[in-house]
């Protein structure tokens, strides 16, 4: 993996029991969000960036109303019917 740097505003680190150490780790999480969000990144890609493994970071995404998956409502509809 690459490192890169990023500038981030120093009110970030503002919030309440806020550090450098638990900035960096949310603000890699994001971006790897962000990341398999577009299609830059699979979902395991994405966990690796930042971390965690495949399940927990899928769950996560859930846990924040991320979709998993982009499915057309056809494919929506045939998911459903094999279940």
């Amino acid at each position: 993996m690459k490192t890169i740097e990023l500038q981030l505003p120093d009110t970030l680190l503002l919030n309440p029991g806020e550090s450098l150490e638990n900035l960096t780790r949310t603000s890699q999480f994001l971006l790897a969000v962000k990341f398999f969000e577009v299609g830059k990144l699979s979902s395991g890609q994405a966990a690796r960036m930042c971390g965690m493994n495949r399940v927990d970071f899928l769950l996560e995404l859930g846990r924040m109303g991320i979709p998993v998956a982009d499915l057309s409502g056809a494919e929506l509809q045939e998911e459903l019917r094999s279940a």
